[in-house]
């Protein structure tokens, strides 16, 4: 990447040489490129959030800047890039958005998410620490920026404008009130859900911003909650967990099961220990942030339930699917299921027939399709 800094060499996490996407985009240069040529002074605390790869603080590090994240992989990624371009560790301060933030910040640089809840959870956290003289600069490319995401700047921070758009990026330039009244975070946001879903029906959703489907059930996972597999106990794993409602369905349907509520998102796994402590579930859990199934002994589950996500950020991609078959097969005991929800097009099945060497469609219907494969 090319910046007034230098020229950083970075690549995602993990790396496969295979995916051909960038770790950085043009939102990310047109953002450093204005900070250049403006001369923002970079003395003060500077805190980058939703910095999806690193590439922001890469370029900063010799300002120590802090990174707030919601993506364990995108915090990874930064410790692998600082490294790979010789910063020192403890330079740039690596933060989730579970963490408490820092107290005063100084210049406020924000990748915006594409998550329009965890942008507003994100800006009204941080805005107690934003004073008169913050400089603030979003950034995103333009199909990411709306009449909505600017309208949360103006409403939680102050006065906003845009830039002009180059290389189809656009910046976001906020001018702070320190005397603006700022609404109440709504976030974690509760909800009930529906009878008819098994054990869950009727109880206690308890969603952190950013969490897929924030404010009812999504129609993939109630789909998925009336096809899950019978109570057998053992080792079961909820893998891109979300907030937790099918660990939890199944947790409640069986209290001999051991389940992990694993996801690569912060603010997914809180929901999900959440959900499960809210509801009073019998039996013991454990929650886990990383990268799918890695650090799970081979051959120790009994069960995966799985709802892999297509998408990386604005790219359709399905290497984190491949990723989280193939981990399940490792960590699956002879005679252990995975068991996986998804779109009738993404074609799921080939890929676990070739993993697996078998398949099979549990149920289906126009949009969805749940699939079965025993680890042989």
């Amino acid at each position: 990447m090319t910046t007034p800094w230098g020229e950083p060499a970075l690549a995602r996490f993990p790396e496969d040489p295979r995916d051909r996407l960038r770790a950085w985009d043009a939102s990310d240069e047109y953002l450093l490129r204005h900070i250049a040529d403006r001369q923002v002074p970079l003395s003060g605390t500077v805190v980058a959030v939703g910095d999806r790869w690193g590439a922001l603080v890469t370029a900063l590090a010799a300002y120590r800047p802090t990174q707030i994240t919601d993506s364990w992989l995108g915090q990874e990624a930064t410790r692998a890039n600082l490294a790979r371009n010789g910063v020192e560790p403890g330079t740039v301060r690596l933060l989730t958005t579970q963490d408490p933030p820092p107290g005063r910040i100084d210049v406020l640089l924000v990748r915006v998410p594409k998550s329009l809840a965890l942008l507003e959870d994100q800006l009204l956290r941080l805005a107690p620490a934003v004073h008169e003289g913050t400089v603030v600069v979003g950034t995103g490319m333009v199909k990411e920026i709306h009449t909505s995401t600017l309208g949360l700047f103006e409403r939680i921070l102050g006065p906003t404008r845009t830039s002009l758009a180059e290389r189809k990026a656009r910046l976001i330039l906020c001018t702070p009130d320190p005397a603006l009244r700022r609404p109440a975070n709504p976030w974690p946001y509760r909800y009930t859900l529906p009878d008819g879903i098994g054990p869950v029906s009727g109880r206690t959703v308890v969603n952190h911003a950013g969490v897929f489907c924030a404010d009812r059930l999504d129609i993939g996972t109630r789909f998925f909650l009336g096809h899950l597999p019978a109570p057998g106990g053992g080792r079961v794993v909820d893998l891109g967990c979300g907030n937790g409602v099918v660990g939890t369905a199944t947790a409640l349907a069986d209290p001999r099961a051991e389940v992990l509520f694993v996801d690569e998102s912060f603010q997914a796994v809180a929901s999900a220990e959440a959900t499960y402590r809210e509801n009073d579930v019998p039996g013991h859990a454990e929650f886990r942030v990383g990268d799918g199934l890695t650090g799970v002994p081979d051959g120790s589950v009994d069960l995966v339930l799985n709802n892999p996500p297509f998408h990386s950020h604005q790219a359709t991609t399905d290497a984190t699917a491949r990723r989280m078959f193939a981990g399940a097969r490792r960590t699956l005991r002879p005679g252990g299921e995975l068991w996986v929800i998804g779109n009738r097009h993404l074609g799921y099945h080939v890929t676990l027939r070739r993993l697996f060497g078998n398949s099979e469609v549990v149920a289906s219907d126009p949009k969805f399709v749940v699939l079965r494969a025993v680890r042989r």
